[in-house]
């Protein structure tokens, strides 16, 4: 990136490594310069303002991720809670339920059945 950088900046009359403005005082190259430079700390500053915008939407992102990982560990132990719930059910109390909705089923079946 760096590579060639510093020639476009001295398109003028001035080389790279030359340290003062020729002593003829050529006024255009000094102009030239100067906007460039202008242009230079113009883009410098939508650059920072760009990178202030993405630093910004990082932060943003990150506490969005956070959020979302507090929401995964709820729900995760959730599950697991009601898991345990279903788990130490007694087993008595299911076959219970199971054989009064096994009776209702077979009820209905017998007022179906015509005879």
């Amino acid at each position: 990136m760096c590579n060639g950088h510093h020639r476009s900046l001295f398109r003028g009359s001035l080389s790279p490594y030359q340290n003062s403005i020729p002593e003829n005082g050529d006024a255009s190259v000094v102009d030239n310069l100067r906007g460039r430079l202008e242009e230079t700390e113009l883009r410098l500053a939508q650059v920072r303002a760009r990178e202030a915008e993405l630093s910004r939407l990082l932060e943003e992102m990150k506490r969005l991720v956070s959020v979302m990982e507090i929401l995964e560990n709820y729900l995760k132990r959730q599950y697991t809670d009601r898991q345990e719930y279903v788990k130490n059910i007694p087993h008595s109390r299911c076959f219970n339920v199971k054989i009064e909705v096994l009776s209702n089923i077979k009820s209905q079946k017998a007022l179906c059945i015509p005879r």
